[in-house]
């Protein structure tokens, strides 16, 4: 880009969770001709981004491609972190106040992040004239998008099908606060279908039974989960769009002379799981639907701004969870794990060799947390007692691996080097476990109980940039996603993120001096 190029009047970050590049190339031919293709044929698109941390999941992902730092480093090792509660340990979602004890809109906060993100800097390099909005399905990416010097961040609560806020960034817009008053989704929830397109349904890889009997989807507001539910499907997207696009006209974004503002989009592509048997027809579906999303979004952004002035970066978070409790008629091999009953073994088992006492307090998303106060009392060396106890679990069925937090620090194996980048070693447990694929991890020690099922899957995570003077090409080896935010900065000509320690992707210009 030369020097001399006008900035991007608009930036738009997207980011889409969970999001295939399997599922893009297997789809292009049935996208409309903007959405996907528009993005694909105009930007850089990079097939292959690199998630090198382990445990990823849509909030620490998102913290990661807004600082251009691993999760280690971000302040945001994961979606939920522990709460020190006297001896007991409980969850609560990383971006809130830790001081609070009862969770509401207002306990959620960008503060724990702790690095500077892409908004951050294009705030502080406007003198903070700069406009940065984000909306999203889930809070803490709605917060980690907008930054800690965002104007604002909307997300629909999940007991209320509200749009809100938290009084961090202030007053609620009306052009978010309207909709709830004039076209709010609780009161549209009942009438609300999800069924297949003729499109969907017309996919080869579709089943025949699929096909014979497409699926049918209803929300229910007696139902208690309703709006979890209707989170994970193509309907939020859509209302995620509408409130951009609102924010976009109402607000005027991209429209001050020299100055560049940035909307930020939060979007699902999590399998429906709250269905019997397979969800390949919801997934394709949520893909084809997601299309005309972002073709609705181009069009907003080309009549505000004009075509060609806007930086558009779309990324996916890197992982995909597809696990769900299968049928056991398939008879797959698998079982259940239960943290409550290998917490009780693990602590009988130190008692009866190191004297009595509860050493382990607690076992949460698969790392195991020790009293320290007991540790000191019982052990003069406690690094042996929890490499013992790991020992010990290592044992169990359906562990797959365990590591100590000294071990996860000092080997350079490939899976200790990816929780190395996934542990803020102030948040992380003594023992981290790996459980064996097809088990189903029972959280029986917290109400409600939480069961997860443990799937290993590998799968390609895209990334396109659309930058005005930039040539479009396809990067066709791996990027390390960290990169993406100094190259994005980069583009603007504005600092990185402070934690950004990559380098930005070299780009061609159309351009020739």
């Amino acid at each position: 880009m030369q020097a001399g190029d006008a900035r991007p009047r608009l930036v738009v970050g997207i980011v889409v969770d969970q999001l295939r590049t399997d599922y893009i190339e297997y789809l292009r031919d049935k996208f409309g001709e903007q959405g996907f293709k528009t993005l694909l044929s105009e930007g850089v698109y990079i097939p292959d981004v690199d998630f090198k941390p382990a445990r990823l999941d849509a909030v620490n992902s998102t913290a990661m491609l807004m600082t251009g730092a691993y999760p280690a480093r971000t302040g945001v090792p994961a979606a939920y972190i522990p709460s020190q509660n006297g001896l007991q340990q409980s969850m609560r979602p990383a971006l809130t106040d830790a001081a609070g004890t009862t969770l509401t809109n207002d306990s959620f906060t960008p503060a724990g992040i702790s690095l500077t993100t892409i908004a951050d800097e294009l705030v502080i390099d406007s003198d903070g004239a700069s406009q940065v909005y984000s909306v999203a399905t889930d809070p803490q990416v709605a917060l980690a998008i907008a930054g800690h010097s965002g104007k604002g961040a909307f997300w629909i609560n999940n007991s209320s099908g509200n749009w809100v806020s938290s009084s961090y960034y202030g007053a609620i817009p009306s052009a978010v606060s309207n909709r709830n008053f004039r076209n709010s989704i609780s009161q549209r929830i009942d009438t609300m279908r999800w069924t297949p397109s003729a499109q969907t349904l017309s996919l080869p890889h579709i089943a025949g039974a699929k096909t014979k009997a497409p699926f049918r989807h209803t929300f229910s507001r007696q139902d208690r989960d309703v709006y979890n539910k209707f989170l994970t499907t193509p309907m939020a997207n859509a209302e995620v769009t509408d409130v951009a696009i609102d924010l976009i006209g109402n607000l005027n974004l991209g429209s001050t002379p020299g100055q560049t503002d940035m909307i930020g989009v939060g979007y699902t592509l999590a399998p429906f799981k709250y269905v019997a048997g397979s969800n390949s027809a919801e997934l394709a579906d949520s893909y084809l639907r997601l299309d005309r999303q972002l073709a609705r979004l181009q069009e907003a952004i080309d009549r505000k701004v004009g075509h060609g002035n806007a930086l558009i970066f779309l990324t996916s978070t890197g992982y995909f969870d597809d696990a769900v409790v299968t049928d056991k008629r398939y008879r797959l091999p698998g079982g259940d794990f239960s943290t409550k009953k290998a917490r009780s073994l693990l602590n009988s088992y130190l008692s009866a060799k190191y004297g009595g006492g509860e050493y382990v307090q607690t076992i949460r998303d698969g790392q195991v947390y020790f009293d320290k106060r007991v540790l000191e009392q019982r052990s003069q060396d406690p690094e042996s007692l929890i490499s013992e106890a790991r020992t010990f679990l290592m044992k169990m069925s359906g562990v797959a691996d365990a590591y100590t937090y000294g071990e996860i620090l000092g080997s350079e194996g490939d899976d200790e080097k990816a929780l190395r980048l996934a542990l803020d070693p102030r948040t992380a447990g003594d023992i981290v476990i790996r459980f064996t694929p097809g088990w189903d991890v029972h959280y029986d020690e917290q109400l409600p109980e939480v069961v997860k099922q443990t799937r290993e899957a590998a799968v390609m995570s895209p990334a396109i940039l659309v930058i005005p003077g930039v040539a479009p090409r396809t990067i066709d080896t791996p990027v390390d996603a960290v990169r993406l935010a100094p190259t994005v900065t980069g583009a603007l000509r504005i600092r990185p993120p402070n934690g950004a320690r990559q380098r930005s992707i070299p780009l061609s210009t159309k351009y020739h001096q």
